[in-house]
């Protein structure tokens, strides 16, 4: 048997997903896995999707069930909390639990949501999602019916209200920007999707934030920058993340959005390495450092943590790639843009299948396809050729993406 302990703190999807790689890549030491919740490892996209609306049971989220662990000899320290790292000595201080010592270990910490601290926000009947219990709480509320005052036009805004309209309750969408999304998206994908919830009996109000909550005990209305109030029965907060740093930090590894990690998910000390929402990692393919917070990124990132803390060189070097499931559409997205950049399409935007590609200097930088499928890969190799495009093929549905593809 080999003497060495490889501890992975954060029992997340990228946690679990390193821990099974390092046993199927056949280390036959020991494998520590660190989590904070009472929870086996869960992965987090069916908490505003079908788990939210009571289609798929709890167990569907998990990673691996109970048995997978004991079988591959993976101790779980659930509900514990890493309270120190020390890097040079190598080794983490636990909540009510001897120090492990390590010889490499993955921060998968993740991220947490941004708390809005505004007047009212210790108000009772305000939820944020991002565990199981946090879900748990909420599907149980949605149960009672109302109107919920969803906070926040992003991802997360959108499908808790796509989840909420699909129950039966009403909603309406208090966003900062003109348009859900369109930071992401930009302007012209922005709108089928205010389209598509606005067809769904959602209610908008934008260019305009929360400047505070109103209510006695309980929240009752949400009051706006612009001095609007909307009423509600309870209100869910979308409002951004931030990354789990402050173990890395205080063990004096370099954080800047995130724990900065080379191709390999190696940190400034060289035994500890970071992955998923945590890890401002190095993409060979844009030669710089993102911090990609989508389920993709945990679970590739993962294997690719736990083969460099075997010793494999291989550089993480995927394009950044989610989906997102709102009523009846499904849309994957690869790549990257920026909001200059134009999008044009194949299909009709309005029917609701199409894929969008967003253009710089006549190159695919990045491709959403909605409601088209077994597209994605194609479009990746687009991405990835840098080569310059015939917009007119491009754009025409008859012509196949393979052809645009060079040898």
């Amino acid at each position: 048997m080999s003497k060495q302990t490889f501890v992975i703190v954060g029992a997340s999807l990228a946690g679990a997903k390193a821990a099974a790689e390092l046993r199927e890549r056949g280390f036959d030491g020991r494998v520590v896995l660190i989590g904070t919740e009472p929870e086996l490892p869960y992965e987090r996209p069916p908490l505003s999707k079908d788990y939210l609306r009571g289609d798929a049971p709890r167990e569907q989220a998990q990673v691996e069930d109970k048995a997978f662990y004991t079988k591959n000899e993976i101790e779980l320290l659930l509900e514990t909390t890493v309270t120190r790292l020390d890097a040079s000595a190598r080794r983490v201080e636990l909540t009510g639990k001897p120090e492990i010592g390590f010889d490499a270990l993955l921060l998968a910490t993740g991220s947490r949501p941004h708390r809005l601290q505004i007047p009212g926000a210790e108000l009772d009947g305000i939820y944020y999602l991002r565990t199981l219990a946090d879900c748990d709480a909420l599907k149980q509320r949605f149960g009672q019916g109302g109107h919920v005052a969803v906070v926040g036009g992003g991802w997360i805004g959108c499908e808790v209200a796509a989840s909420a309209r699909h129950l039966g309750l009403d909603v309406t969408i208090i966003h900062g920007e003109e348009l859900p999304l369109v930071n992401v998206l930009g302007r012209e994908v922005a709108e089928f999707y205010r389209s598509v919830h606005a067809s769904h009996g959602v209610d908008f109000v934008l260019s305009d934030n929360a400047a505070a909550f109103e209510g006695s005990g309980q929240v009752s209305a949400v009051r706006t920058m612009s001095g609007r109030t909307v009423d509600c029965d309870f209100v869910v907060v979308g409002a951004g993340a931030r990354p789990n740093v402050e173990l890395a930090e205080a063990a004096g590894i370099e954080v800047d959005n995130g724990v900065r990690v080379d191709g390999q998910l190696r940190s400034s000390a060289p035994t500890v390495f970071a992955a998923g929402d945590i890890a401002n990692a190095w993409y060979p393919f844009y030669k710089e450092s993102l911090r990609i917070e989508h389920w993709a990124t945990a679970l590739s990132q993962g294997p690719i943590a736990a083969g460099s803390m075997l010793g494999d060189e291989k550089p993480y070097d995927e394009l950044p790639y989610f989906f997102s499931d709102q009523y009846d559409v499904g849309m994957e997205y690869s790549g990257r843009t920026n909001p200059d950049d134009p999008v044009v399409f194949r299909g009709e935007r309005d029917s609701g299948e199409f894929i969008a590609f967003w253009l710089h200097d006549g190159r695919v930088v990045a491709g959403m396809n909605v409601n088209v499928w077994d597209v994605n890969d194609d479009v990746q190799k687009l991405i990835r050729s840098r080569e310059q495009v015939d917009v007119a093929r491009l754009t025409d549905p008859d012509t196949p993406l393979t052809e645009l593809i060079p040898a």
